[in-house]
Order: structure tokens, then sequence, then C-alpha cells
């Protein structure tokens, strides 16, 4: 049997008998380990292992390594290599003990010999260290001697920045003792004596350039203070110098600026201008000082934290003055008790506007002067100045002033704050500037701290590890912690309480100015005069001439309070002060969705009394109503008079200039009346404009990500609920003039389906003709069939008295509001229809003129609605119930068989299309004369 030359362990698994893959494992790795152990012994030893030579079993065997193989190992083989077969006294688990065995021997010596790599390479490491360490400490004490000479040889010179930076630089050798033996003692001294003699030289110089006011030798010499150890010094002598420059340029200034002005000195003291014009002063030079010192202070004395002495020293120079005079003002200007007077005139017309009783006693206007509300009188008033003169403003002008006395104080309050706000932005920009500082210095030194930690370990001969380096992290985290660093300005400043005090003066009094200009805009609105209509502003220049709202108004009335809303928010956001801004963002959104909102309801409330039909201006069945003749008869007054003063006598002209003029004022009322409407939908876009032009005004004045910015910010969104309040308004006041036209609507049904006529009735149009109309009829046989075809049907009687009634409204109303009257009118109208056709018998001919009665029907109101959405069945159905009703039960009572029943139901409810219940089915199809009710209540019957 020839002997397999094994190459690798795979090869020596490549056998037949698992004791031979075994034994020749066990060969490979012994023969695998002497390979390496050798490379390993030539590699540490320069030298060749030689031969050895034993004998084993009585013939010459050669090994490359002293790695005899394991005695059982070797008498198993000689055993195999007797016998060529496996000896049965040998167990394979011997022989994979063997084999075991011989691999862990061999991996034994493998590690031994790596022990003593690692170890000779250690003790390398180790001299290789002590190397470093000894050039390190000869480079150092050269170091140390160089500098040593070069502050002395500067310091003999009287070159002071020279002598400083050599100290500087000596400091950082952090030389070790070993390398100050070899610097010598002389070098030592030499340091110790230039450093001391550098340190009273600058300091005596230092202290001369102070007294003196030397801003060059400030310069010159505050650079050195860090580098020499004086910075502690070197600050309180800095500050000393900063106090009296600043004080000295304030006072200049403020001299020069008081000889400027042609003013004497009390009006100086008192004058808004003047106080605001001191106060830009003060504020300036202590940004200029700042600007000018505080980088150099923070380079050079920033070790001792004299960054923040100095903003700490200007902001209190400034802090001291600006509120002497900004006290001085507002005990000039006798602010608080105008505050007094404010709160007490704003909270009297809050409560004359909110109470139950406003519109009883009169406070929105009466009927004096022509007209409920100013809506239905058309007389221009040329003394209508004087009218608002005479009003009761709740004691405003006799306790605060006029309307334009109050605008410009509340400006010279709010150009006060705003430059006290200015000097706070920047004031406080400058101490986060210098927080960074504070903490750049803290991660510099502790940087430094580690850096002198770990070289101090490797000198001991330990190993600079990352667990090391955690550790000192975590040490020097918990002395931060220890460590209380004093804020350099607190939170809240004496300076910011002052503003603070003077923007709560500001917004009582910008309250009570908010009021009385809404309450002026409330007594003019209700003052009958032509100049408070004009043409509604938020519908597109586009629209089709006879598009509903095509004639529609609006008054003055929303366009002056929401003017007075936004320039008094914009006024307070000019003040760049975040909490006078919030308060007056909250004030605009508490009376716009309050007082104005009450307000315009009941003028739409009293505005859609005046539409009643046959009580207002909208005729009803029995003709016009009181309120339309009160308008004929003032316009017939003045066609009267008017000709009186004309030569000739009154013929047919003038009965004919009589009836245009009456139409023209009835329209007018009408046009007046739905303005009162209309303003609600314009409130609700001129709110949505104001939140925005707010937020865009937040955005540029407010710094972005501040605490007291997403407050403002959160006031503003405010504005969104008063929107969603003003269209809630709306929609109720669309429903409110449903109900109100409903009872018309209703008789107008009932007289065109024939409840309220006999059988056969006719009708006058417009014109002198009479056309012959039938009542709703769905019996029908072939000839009625056809006679209704060719005769006009109740539909479209009811169409065109719906027309009549609905066309005043769709043209003066705003197109969201007309939609909305338009389709509770319809849905007022199907349920009456539906009513009547309960009452009807049907054939199919009758089921088929129905079905064309209902399409005539949607599209009469497709013909007359606005929004393009409603101009889907489906949305239009989903809108108004009543008229889906209706379109169902078209559907069903035109069903050929019985049996199509069921598929039309229930294709109708998988497209959620279906709202008739089961005793309305078996009622309509129990009025088809061709189905038996028997049978109709069994189909349903399965169906349920």
């Amino acid at each position: 049997m020839t002997k397999m030359i094994v190459k690798s362990m795979s090869d020596a698994l490549n056998t037949g008998n698992a004791e031979e893959s075994l034994l020749n494992l066990a060969k490979f790795s012994e023969a695998n380990a002497v390979r390496l152990a050798k490379e390993l012994s030539e590699s540490l030893n320069n030298s060749s292992t030689g031969h050895l030579h034993n004998k084993i079993g009585g013939q010459q065997s050669q090994h490359h390594y002293p790695i005899p193989l394991p005695a059982s190992l070797q008498q198993t083989s000689n055993n195999r290599i007797k016998s060529n077969r496996p000896s049965r006294e040998d167990s394979a688990l011997q022989t994979a003990k063997a084999c075991t065995e011989s691999i862990l021997a061999s991996l034994t010596k493998v590690a031994s010999g790596g022990s003593q790599a690692s170890s000779d390479l250690r003790t390398l490491e180790t001299a290789r260290r002590q190397t470093d360490a000894a050039a390190k400490d000869v480079q150092d004490a050269l170091s140390l001697r160089k500098l040593a000479s070069y502050a002395t040889d500067a310091l003999g010179a009287r070159r002071y920045a020279d002598a400083a930076r050599a100290v500087s630089d000596y400091e950082k050798v952090h030389p070790s003792e070993r390398a100050k033996v070899i610097a010598g003692p002389h070098a030592i001294r030499a340091y110790e004596r230039a450093k001391d003699v550098l340190q009273r030289t600058v300091l005596e110089q230092y202290e001369s350039a102070v007294s003196s006011s030397n801003l060059k030798g400030l310069s010159e010499l505050t650079p050195l203070l860090g580098m020499l150890d004086l910075a502690d010094k070197g600050v309180g002598l800095y500050l000393r110098f900063s106090q009296n420059t600043l004080g000295n340029m304030i006072e200049s200034d403020l001299k020069q600026g008081a000889s400027n002005r042609n003013l004497d000195e009390e009006e100086n003291e008192t004058s808004a201008m003047a106080v605001c014009s001191q106060l830009a002063k003060i504020f300036n030079v202590a940004v200029t000082h700042l600007r000018h010192h505080l980088p150099m202070v923070a380079f050079s004395l920033g070790s001792a934290d004299g960054d923040a002495a100095m903003v700490q020293l200007v902001h209190a120079e400034v802090e001291n003055r600006a509120i002497e005079i900004i006290r001085n003002f507002m005990s000039a200007q006798r602010l608080g008790v105008l505050h007094s007077k404010a709160k007490g005139v704003g909270d009297r017309m809050e409560e004359r506007y909110l109470s139950e009783e406003a519109l009883d006693e009169g406070v929105y206007g009466g009927e004096d002067g022509g007209g409920f509300m100013g809506m239905t009188s058309t007389t221009n008033v040329p003394d209508k100045s004087m009218r608002l003169e005479g009003i009761d403003d709740c004691g405003f002008k006799a306790e605060l002033g006029t309307f334009m006395n109050m605008n410009a104080k509340l400006d010279e309050i709010a150009l006060l704050m705003q430059h006290t706000e200015s000097y706070e932005r920047f004031i406080r920009h400058a101490v986060d500037e210098v927080n960074k500082a504070r903490e750049l210095r803290k991660t510099q030194r502790r940087e430094e701290k580690k850096r002198q930690w770990l070289e101090q370990l490797v000198n001991e001969g330990k190993d600079a590890t990352l667990e090391e380096s955690e550790k000192f992290d975590l040490m020097e985290m918990k002395a931060q912690a220890d460590q209380r660093v004093q804020d350099v300005l607190p939170p809240q400043t004496q300076l910011n309480e002052v503003v603070a005090e003077v923007g709560g003066y500001l917004s009582v009094m910008e309250r009570a100015l908010l009021l009385a200009n809404f309450q002026r805009a409330f007594f003019k609105v209700s003052i009958p005069d032509d100049r408070n209509y004009t043409p509604i502003t938020i519908l597109k220049a586009t629209r089709s001439p006879n598009a509903a709202g095509c004639l529609a108004l609006q008054t003055i009335l929303v366009e002056e309070c929401l003017y007075a809303a936004q320039q008094s928010t914009l006024r307070a956001f000019a003040t760049g002060h975040s909490g006078t801004a919030s308060v007056a963002a909250n004030l605009s959104c508490d009376v716009l969705g309050r007082i104005l909102l009450q307000f315009m309801s009941q003028r739409a409330e009293a505005g859609s009394a005046l539409l009643k039909p046959g009580d207002g201006l909208i005729s009803g069945q029995g003709g016009l109503g009181q309120a339309a003749l009160s308008v004929m008869s003032t316009a017939q007054k003045g066609l009267s008079n008017a000709a009186k003063g004309r030569r000739g006598v009154v013929g047919s002209d003038d009965n004919e200039d009589e009836r245009a003029l009456m139409k023209k004022r009835v329209e007018e009322g009408i046009a007046r009346s739905c303005a009162s409407l209309n303003d609600l939908e314009v409130a609700i876009d001129y709110t949505q404009r104001l939140e925005e032009k707010l937020v865009s005004e937040m955005e540029s004045t407010f710094p972005p990500g501040k605490r007291p910015t997403e407050q403002l910010q959160k006031c503003i969104k405010e504005l969104s609920t008063v929107t969603d309040a003003y269209r809630s308004a709306s929609q109720d006041a669309a429903e409110n003039l449903v109900a109100i036209i409903m009872p018309r609507v209703r008789s107008i049904v009932s007289e065109c389906v024939g409840q309220d006529a006999a059988p056969g009735t006719s009708f006058m149009t417009s014109g002198t003709s009479v056309v012959s109309t039938v009542r709703m009829n769905y019996n029908l046989d072939d000839e009625a069939y056809e006679m209704a075809q060719i005769s006009e049907g109740y539909m479209a009687r009811l169409c065109q008295l719906l027309d009549e009634l609905l066309d005043p409204l769709r043209v003066h109303l705003a197109p969201s509001l007309s939609d909305a009257v338009l389709l509770g009118m319809i849905g007022g109208a199907s349920k009456r229809l539906e009513a009547a056709i309960k009452k009807s018998q049907f054939t199919a001919l009758g089921a088929l003129a129905l079905d064309s009665d209902i399409r005539s029907f949607i599209n009469f109101i497709k013909d007359r609605v606005d929004s393009e959405a409603l101009l889907s069945s489906a949305t239009l159905y989903k809108t108004c119930n009543s008229l889906a009703r209706l379109v169902q039960i078209s559907h069903l009572m035109n069903v050929d068989d019985l049996e199509d029943v069921l598929d039309l139901i229930s294709s109708s409810k998988r497209k959620n299309m279906w709202d008739l219940t089961l005793n309305d089915a078996k009622a309509f199809l129990n009025l088809r004369v061709e189905f038996e009710s028997r049978k109709v209540n069994e189909l349903l019957q399965e169906w349920n």
C-alpha cells in the first residue's frame, strides 16, 4: 500500500479509514508546527536549527525540531506499519486521543515561542520609550535655556512684547524634573527673574495708561497681560478705564444733543422725541464701545472672564441711565393715569357691545335718520361728520383725547420701546458670544489637561488606552457639574422690567383706541349713506356679468375694523418686544372674534329680516311688504319735491320716472340688506390676509427658534379660530335667511302642484298674455301624456316663481352665500314636492313625466349654482339630501318590472346613493297603478 503524501488538512481527511485520516492529520499538524517553530526560532536567533537524528523502532528517522510524536501515536503507527491493517487492541478512541495530544503539543510549542517573542518586543518597546523620554528632556532643556536667555535679552532691550511671548512659550514647555536638571538652575533663575521684572514693569505701565486714558498704550499692553498671568489684575484696570470712558462719552453726547435742539430744559425732559434721542445716544455709545473693546478683552483677558465683566459693566452703565430717562418720561407723560383711564373706557365700550341689551338700546344704530341700521334708506347725509362727533364714545375723547393725538402718543411709546429692544437684542447677542467663548476656553483647557495627563501615563510606563481617556473625560464632567458658572446677565434685567411696564401701558391704551375705532366704524355704517357701500372686493374681476354676486355690495365696516386691528398689531410688532406683540395679537383676536363678530351677526340677522317675502323688500304672495313700501314712499316724496320745481304738468313720464325710481330704491334696499351678510364672507377673507401679514412680519422682525417667538406664533395662529367663527356665522346667517324665505317657497310649491288651487289654473306672466297650466298629475294615459308634453307643466311654473324669488338674492349675495341660500330653498321645495308625490297616482307614462320634471328641476339648479363642485350630480346630491331623495324616487317609479327594484336598490346602495327606507319604497311603489300592492309587499319583504 503506497503512503499518501498529505499537502493540506483536507487531503488528510480524504481516506476511506477514520484511523488513517487521524494519523495523517496528526502528521500534517506536526510537520506544520515544526515549520512554524523553525521560522520563529530563525527570526529570533538569526540562526538555523540543525537536524536532529533519533532512532525509532531500530530505524534512523530525521526530525526538523525536537517535537517528538507521542508514544501512543508512535506505537499505533509502528503497529500499522508492521501489520498494514488496524490492530484489534487499538480502539478508535485511543487513536483519536493520541492525535489530539499531538496537535495540542504542537500548539503548545508555538505558543511558548510567541510568548518569548512578545516578551522581547515589550523589552524593546520599553527601551524605546526611555530613549524618547531622554531625547524629549534634552530638547525641553535646550528650549528652556533658549527662552530664558531670549526673555532676558528682550527685557533688557525693553521689547516687552517679545519678552512676554518668550515667557508664555517657556510656560508651555511643561518640562520634567530631569529636563530641569539638564537645563540647569541658572536658566530657571534667569527666567524667574525676567518674568518678575516684566510683570512689575508691564503692570506699572498699564496702570499709567489707564489713569491717563491712553488708548494706544492699552492696546499695546493688554495682550501682554494674559501671557504674564496678569489677567485678573488687568480686568479690574481695564474696567476702570471703560467705566470712565463710557461715562464721559455718554455725557458728552447727551449735552451735544441738547444743545443742538432749540428747546428749553423742560421740553428736553418731557418731549418723547427728545427721550428717544437720548436713549439712542446712550445705546449707540454702549454698542460702539463693546464693538471696539470686547474682542481684544475676550482674547487677552478671557481667561479671567474679562469679556463677561466688560459686558456686565457696559450694561450696568446703560441700564442706570436708561431706566432713569424712561421713568421720567412715564411720569411726565402721565402714563399711569392714562392707563387707568384707557382701561375704564375700554371696559365700558366692551360692556356696551357685548351686553344682551345692546341692540335694544340702539347702540348699533336705529331707525332714526332713515333706515334700520343704515340699510334701507338711500339718502346721503351731508352732516355725517357732525353726527359722528355727537355720538356717545364712552368718554374716549373727554378722557384720552382725539384719535390723532392718541395715535401720536402710541407711536412715541412704540418708538421708545423699539430703541430699547434694539439695544436689548444687541446686548443679548454679545452675551451669547461671550458664552460661546467661555465654552471654547473650557474645552481648550480640558483638552490640554487631558493631553498632559496622558503624557504622564506614558512617562510612567503605562498605556494611554481609550479606556483611560474615557475615564478622564468622566472625571472632568463630574468636576464641571459641581462648578456653577455665573450668568453674564440675568434672564430678566431691571431694564426689561421697566420696558415691560411701558409695554403694559401701551397695550391697554392700544385696546381703548382699537375699540374706539371699532365703535366709530359701527356708527358710521349705521348712518344711511351711499358712501358706506362699495362693490364686493373678494371676487375675481374676470367673472361673467350675470354670475352670482355680480351686483354684490359690502360695507366699509370690515375694511375699517380690520385696518384698525392691523395697524394696532403692527405697531406692537414694530417695538420688537415679543411680549407686547403677543398681547396685541391676542387683543386683535379677541376684539375681532367677539365684538365685531357679534355686531356683524346682528346686522346680518337684521338684514335678513328686511328681506322677508311679503313683509320686507321682497314681494310675497300678497305683494310688497312694509319695508319696500316705506322705501317707495321715500322715493315718491323725493320725486314729488323735485317735480314742484319743474314747470309744466306732471304726466305719464313722471309716472314712469316714479316707478323706475321706486324699483331702483327697492333693489338698493335688497343690495344693502344682502351687504350685511356679505360682510361675513369679506371678514373671512380679510382675517386670513391679516394672519398671513402678521406671520410674514413676525418672520422678518423676531429671531427664529426662540421661545418668545414661538409663543407669538401661537397667538397669531388664534386668528384661524376667528376665521372659523366668521365662517360659522356666515353659514348661520344663510340658514337664517333660508328660514325667513322658506314660507314663501312652500307656498310657491303648494300653488304650483295644485294643493292650493283648482285643478285647472291659469296665471299672468310678465306680459299681458294668460298661460294655462296644470297641477301635478302623473296618472296619465296616452292622450294626457301628449297634452302634458305640449303644455307648460307645474315644474316650469315652479322654476319660474323660484327664480323670481331667488334672482334678487343671487345677484346681490356673495357666491358662497348665494349657493347656500339656493340649496336651502331647493331642500325645502324638494321636501314639499316629495309630500305632494306621495298623494299622487302613477302610470308608466306618469313615471316618465316625473323623471322629465326632476331632470328639468336639476338643470334649473345647476344653471344657478356658482360653485364648480356643485355642477357634479354626486356632489349636489350629497349636499342636498332632499333633492337626492327626489331623484331616487324618480328612479324607483320608473322601473318596468318589480323584479328590477331589488337590483336598483342594491346597486344604489353600493354607490352610497340610496336614502329611502323600506317603508318609503313600499309607499312609492304602491302608487304605480300597474303594480299590485300584494306583490310589492311580498317583494320588499323578501328583500328585507
